[in-house]
């Protein structure tokens, strides 16, 4: 099978996304997958307003449309919904090709956190852009759920993984860290949606640790001294410091999943998190984490958890499962498209 996948999001960006599309580029040829990947390193672009890390790639359907016919899919696979997205959408309507598309972002919460946008105007644009797909990826039952109640259709499933080789528990010998414990610990993008402010105030013992940057970085440092801001960290450093931290926190309301609480539960950390969409999917019925409106409550009420609950419930999670789950939908996508053919 032969699979152009187009996405704004792409290295050198650090988030969930692209950590997923990494693993679908490694374990494609496994699964009989030969892939091709649009993405903004290929044009000219501009630093998107209030995150320059992100570059918005100059991206029209013309060109999109070359790559498309230059590398003969045999279906198309849009990642996100920005300017790379809705060149390869269009193009690919255009050409008659099967089209799946992925919903990784709550974009009308992210947005209304920022300009006074209605959350309905932005859910209508979504469903004009995902509901011309033979399939609709999104990666809980939470999602769906939700999106279903807001007129999306042909969804359909595709979780996440995690890489148990190199996230991992401290071994005895590994038992220290920087700062005093214990340790609780954040990882991801700082900005104003991951909701960082509800971690950072709260009265705990021992130290803050925050991994990741973004546009609200300098603000938080400046508010919050006695926390530790590490800037992005990947790869073995970053697994590193999930190993010398005690707990994960993650106050985020607006992600529908969280890879970072799969990357924490295989290093052996309980995650304290609100009930919401994403740690609700992971977390609910498990001795993974704690969640709870109180989240200073559930942070210390993770510190008495077993570390061996929360590696079975990441050994849940593979990565090669995820993307034969993402393979399967394609195939029916490929399927449905013959059908409306005929």
């Amino acid at each position: 099978m032969r699979v152009l996948i187009a996405s704004d999001a792409w290295e050198p960006q650090i988030n969930g996304v692209v950590r997923t599309l990494q693993q679908v580029k490694l374990h494609a040829p496994s699964f009989g997958m030969t892939t091709e990947f649009v993405t903004p390193d290929a044009f000219r672009s501009l630093p998107m307003p209030g995150y320059p890390e992100i570059r918005l790639a100059l991206a029209s359907a013309a060109r999109v449309g070359e790559r498309i016919a230059a590398f003969r899919p045999d279906v198309v696979h849009v990642a996100t919904e920005g300017p790379i997205g809705f060149a390869a959408r269009k193009a690919c309507l255009k050409a008659g090709l099967p089209l799946t598309t992925s919903y990784h972002t709550r974009f009308p919460e992210y947005l209304r956190a920022r300009l006074p946008v209605p959350i309905s105007l932005s859910y209508a644009a979504l469903r004009w852009f995902h509901n011309v797909a033979d399939a609709i990826l999104v990666s809980t039952v939470s999602l769906e759920d939700d999106l279903r109640q807001r007129d999306f259709g042909n969804l359909a499933r595709w979780s996440r993984g995690v890489d148990l080789s190199l996230y991992r528990p401290r071994s005895p010998d590994e038992d220290k860290a920087e700062w005093p414990r214990p340790v609780f610990l954040n990882v991801g993008r700082v900005a104003v949606e991951k909701n960082l402010e509800a971690f950072l105030s709260l009265d705990l013992p021992g130290t803050k640790v925050i991994v990741g940057d973004g546009p609200q970085r300098a603000e938080l440092e400046a508010r919050f001294p006695d926390a530790v801001f590490l800037g992005s960290q990947t790869g073995a450093a970053l697994a590193d410091i999930y190993r010398q931290a005690d707990v994960f926190v993650f106050p985020s309301l607006t992600d529908t999943f969280g890879v970072v609480i799969l990357e924490a539960l295989a290093s052996g950390l309980p995650v304290a998190a609100f009930p919401v969409m994403g740690p609700r999917d992971i977390l609910a019925g498990t001795e993974g984490g704690v969640l709870g409106h109180d989240l200073r409550e559930a942070a210390l009420s993770c510190l008495k958890l077993d570390p061996a609950g929360c590696i079975e419930l990441a050994k849940r999670y593979d990565w090669a499962a995820s993307i034969g789950q993402f393979r399967a939908t394609l195939a029916q996508a490929c399927e449905s498209a013959r059908t409306r053919t005929r």
